[in-house]
């Protein structure tokens, strides 16, 4: 057994093959199943209510700087909707931007000046992944045209200046730089994942970057410079199955949870390291 595996539990069970976890700055942590389901968990995870459905199968999920509202990518309905946290009311962000229609809206992310950056993966084994961009307004374009071979979760880096985006059948995680004009500059892979298939990201306040995977049922850890460790494995797929998305909460922000697609649980992790702090919670 892996030594850190002793520091994971199941956080909350019950839901409907998780894909996407997100931490709100009350306590609370919210995921998305695969009808449509939008679901906030108690902050000690014994209450799981339903609060929204979409009708289509939820896959990226991330509150806005200073967590007003929700950005939901629906695989199913292929948009991004804006949840209202105070309503709870659905409404229609996104369908696509430049001529484009989103095909699979996988993850996105706010900056602190609320734009939103959002995953189009393209299509299976197509390397035809791109990334979008929206004001808060809702205006949108095609930020980086790719191709990215199955872009899926993302993250920005503790100076903002940098996209980290996981290429799922790269397999790997690549950057983007970000211009002071706001435009996409230089495009780099920071890390290659061999036999694996990578799915979410987050960093530590450190600076080192976790990466989930789909398969195998692990969590790596990447320094800045690249150095590559495993920082959680769980063979069994038990306490870990088929882990998607990651997000660092809990009141010191030292817990990572884990969504698992293969399961009906939310894994949190004791992870001995904060996390880095997202427009969400600044």
């Amino acid at each position: 057994m892996h030594p850190l595996l002793s520091k994971a539990t199941i956080f909350a069970d019950g839901l409907d093959h998780p894909e996407c976890v997100a931490c709100h700055p009350d306590g609370t942590v919210w995921a998305g199943g695969e009808a449509g389901q939008i679901y906030r968990i108690s902050e000690d995870g014994k209450t799981v209510e339903e609060v929204a459905n979409t009708g289509g199968f939820i896959l990226g999920l991330t509150f806005s700087p200073g967590a007003k509202w929700l950005a939901i990518c629906d695989l199913g309905k292929k948009c991004v909707w804006k949840l209202d946290l105070q309503s709870f009311e659905l409404t229609v962000f996104a369908e696509g931007a430049d001529g484009h229609r989103f095909n699979i809206p996988n993850y996105a992310v706010f900056d602190k000046n609320g734009n939103l950056y959002v995953s189009e993966s393209g299509a299976f084994r197509e390397v035809t992944g791109k990334i979008l961009k929206f004001t808060p307004d809702g205006t949108g374009e095609i930020w980086h045209d790719g191709g990215f071979n199955f872009a899926n979760g993302m993250a920005l880096d503790p100076t903002g200046m940098q996209l980290y985006v996981v290429t799922s059948f790269l397999p790997g995680v690549e950057r983007v730089a970000i211009r002071p004009d706001g435009s996409a500059g230089e495009r780099t892979v920071f890390c290659t994942l061999p036999e694996t298939v990578p799915d979410g990201v987050a960093f530590d306040a450190e600076g080192n970057l976790y990466v989930s995977c789909y398969a195998p049922n692990k969590i790596f850890k990447v320094t800045p410079s690249g150095e590559t460790t495993v920082f959680i494995d769980d063979w069994e797929a038990h306490t870990l199955s088929n882990p998607t998305n990651i997000a660092f909460g809990g009141p010191q922000l030292d817990q990572l949870f884990a969504a698992n697609l293969g399961r009906w649980h939310i894994t949190k992790i004791d992870a001995g390291v904060k996390g880095l702090v997202l427009p969400s919670h600044a």
